[in-house]
């Protein structure tokens, strides 16, 4: 069917919300020569292949690994443990998802299907660079070549291996002593919460690697079960909540020719989280927390003896956030970090920090020999709020100098003389990405990602005196005069998840509510990142602010646009739903109708490390502030007000990260109190829904949901 008869519904789910097709994953070598990338071949095909895009002379794209030719046609096959990693990751593709590459950026090891796969990156003319599958055992997680090469390492059933690069020699560098164990892997809590996807890490010479070992047997285990196939057992998994046992990680040495292991040794005890770790040319450099998260250690550990030493020490009354890409050293051995000082998130080399409350300090990107390369937006003490904007900084010990240009979400991956700059902006949609030189464009990776048929037409403001970053949608023949509007507030709305962007694609599935007759506000209340530590810490404790902001929003937003307060409604997934319902319940007073999608409602249920740091040990408050802040707790509904209002609740049965049992509590509960509610449950379906046809009827349900609530069928 042709892309122009699509439903928006149809063509957004079929597309993953327009991500298919678009490149990604970029890699610089540090000569400059190629960029490696992932990308499917059309915007509604899954698989993705693995590309590069030459430099030398013209630059030109070749392929270097198709996934259809590899498998010769057949379908690919998942191990549990990889279906496991995807989630984790939110990746919903298929084929080749991820890559790892040696320090020149000649090699590729690539897992597929279970199987290892070794490319080579470097020209071969206008043929396929060729690609060897290696004969190991599997299924393989997680491949990385070793930085000169010749060796790559990967994962097998809880097993670390390495085997030569043309495939002799495989051989067993760490094997679990019981089913609870693990080498190679990130437990739950890292690659859930703390965005740690990996498990072992290369020396810089490639003669060791250091090794995670987790052991999850003092988790507790839950089981999943798939009530549409009554004769399929229910899966058992390792689900570490709030209050329990987390898995017992310990990092070992393993040097090549078999000298024996050394473990890498701290408190572990106080500082239980592994929350970073790095090999670089002046040794080891690891990041471990304590469990509440309100200390960290950045140490420099001995692989030889398995010492370490405390280079910095970090301490906050709240909590410590994580950064991506830091910590780090410069080449001359200076600790890098991102941390909170005098009010703004700032970037520090050594104890020196080099940027101001101008810029709030997102991720470390790169660091260079004379400079670093830092994602920034606007800090407390920025001239403009620039609502919504991302963008890229040059720093060095003179001053920043900004990379990117014009009101966007700007993101960048660096390697010697080139920058891919990857940019969205509200004009356009999709992300373009810029190969720059010197500064210079010398090329744009082409995208085929398809063009929604519609267009996004936000309004970014900020709204009520505590300014709340706000996009307002309206329908696109709306005119003035026609009278206020039924209200959707779309929001995320908590920590990690900001929704306020000045992106084109972020706003699509807000405009196309709009388009059903509403007037749409997405509203990033506190919590939410990329203002200002205070912002986001002002939710200790007491996640119930988070609704407070949306209700100012809303009603500040009144006085500008054409908002009919007497029918406003909420919708929301993961911490979305669990505000959506959270707003039904508490504020009936202004909210008319929700819809929940995958909430959390008792917050025992959910994991350690994020429940934890916003709302404490549920031990040591007795249980007060988590029944505060949880929908249901053992007695039934918390804190409901006494006026009802129209709740659908949505939740995948299969989803291992905000387990059913939160819906299911949830609408015994309110069957127990007499409240009449929707449940959707949607069988095979985990934290996400990438099925072509769940994802398109899933909107059209909500929509008419909210049209009966609000009386506008």
């Amino acid at each position: 069917m042709p892309t122009e008869h699509l439903s928006f519904p149809r063509q957004h789910a079929r597309t993953q919300r327009f991500t298919l097709g678009a490149p990604r994953a970029f890699t610089v070598a540090p000569d400059g020569s190629r960029v490696v990338f992932l990308r499917s071949a059309s915007g509604t095909e899954r698989a993705q292949a693995l590309w590069v895009l030459d430099l030398e002379g013209e630059p030109h794209e070749r392929p270097v690994a198709d996934p259809a030719a590899l498998l010769a046609g057949a379908g690919e096959r998942l191990s549990a443990a990889e279906r496991a990693r995807r989630e984790r990751s939110r990746e919903g593709g298929a084929g080749i998802v991820g890559y790892a590459v040696d320090e020149a950026v000649e090699t590729a090891a690539f897992a597929l299907s279970g199987r290892l796969y070794v490319a080579d990156l470097r020209p071969g003319g206008t043929s396929p660079a060729p690609v060897r599958q290696l004969d190991v055992p599997g299924p393989v997680i997680d491949p990385r070549p070793s930085p000169d090469g010749r060796y790559v390492a990967y994962t097998v059933r809880g097993a670390l291996r390495v085997v030569a690069a043309d495939g002799g020699g495989d051989r067993t560098v760490a094997e679990p002593e019981a089913e609870s164990v693990t080498y190679g892997l990130a437990e739950f809590a890292a690659a859930e919460e703390m965005d740690r996807s990996r498990g072992f890490w290369w020396a810089p010479d490639g003669s060791a690697l250091l090794v995670e070992r987790a052991d999850d047997a003092p988790v507790a285990r839950w089981w999943i079960a798939d009530p549409a196939r009554p004769a399929a057992e229910p899966a058992r998994v390792a689900y570490p909540s709030a209050g329990t046992p987390n898995a017992e990680v310990r990092l070992f040495a393993y040097p090549l020719d078999g000298a024996g292991r050394t473990e890498i040794g701290w408190d572990r005890k106080r500082y239980p989280y592994l929350a970073r770790v790095g090999w670089d040319a002046h040794g080891p450099l690891l990041l471990v927390q304590s469990r509440d998260q309100r200390g960290q250690l950045y140490l420099a550990a001995d692989p030889a003896t398995g010492e370490t030493r405390m280079v910095h020490a970090d301490e906050d009354p709240r909590w410590l956030d994580l950064h991506a890409g830091a910590p780090a050293r410069t080449p001359d051995g200076r600790l890098v970090r991102i941390t909170d000082e005098g009010g703004a998130r700032v970037l520090a080399v050594g104890d020196r920090p080099l940027t101001s409350d101008a810029f709030h300090v997102r991720g470390l990107l790169d660091v260079g020999a004379d400079d670093l390369l830092v994602q920034v937006s606007a800090g407390p003490g920025a001239e403009e709020p620039e609502t919504g904007e991302i963008h890229v900084l040059r720093v060095n010990e003179l001053g920043t100098e900004r990379v990117s240009t014009g009101a966007g979400v700007h993101g960048a991956v660096r390697g010697g003389p080139v920058t891919v700059l990857v940019s969205s902006t509200l004009e356009r949609p999709g992300q373009r990405a810029r190969v720059l030189r010197g500064g210079e464009e010398i090329a744009v990776v082409a995208s085929h990602a398809e063009s929604p048929v519609i267009a996004p037409r936000p309004t970014l403001t900020r709204a009520g005196k505590s300014k709340i970053p706000a996009a307002v949608l309206l329908p696109s023949g709306y005119r003035e005069g026609d009278g206020p509007l039924p209200v959707l507030l779309d929001p995320y709305g908590g920590p990690h998840g900001q929704r306020v962007l000045a992106a084109h694609n972020a706003h699509l599935t807000s405009q196309w509510f709009a388009d059903q007759g509403f007037a749409v506000i997405v509203a990033d209340g506190r919590g939410s990142p990329g203002h200002s530590p205070a912002w986001e810490k002002a939710i200790r404790h007491e996640f119930t602010a988070t609704l407070d902001d949306q209700v100012e929003a809303v009603h500040a937003l009144a006085e500008e646009f054409p908002l009919d307060l007497s029918r406003v409604s909420i919708r929301g997934w993961s911490y979305g739903g669990y505000l959506s319902a959270l707003a039904v319940l508490r504020r009936p007073d202004v909210f008319h109708a929700g819809i929940a999608g995958a909430p959390v409602t008792d917050w025992r249920l959910y994991d350690t490390h994020y429940t934890e740091r916003y709302l404490g040990d549920p031990a040591e408050d007795e249980g007060e502030v988590y029944a505060r802040n949880s929908l249901v707790t053992d007695e039934g509904l918390s804190a409901a007000a006494a006026q009802h209002r129209p709740l659908m609740i949505v939740h995948g049965l299969a989803d291992d990260n905000v387990v059913a049992a939160h819906t299911l509590r949830l609408s015994s509960a309110l069957l127990a109190a007499g409240r009449p509610h929707e449940v959707l449950p949607l069988s095979g379906v985990t934290h996400m829904t990438p099925q072509e046809q769940v994802a398109e009827n899933l909107l059209l349900l909500q929509v008419d949901f909210l049209k009966r609530s609000l009386g506008m069928a």
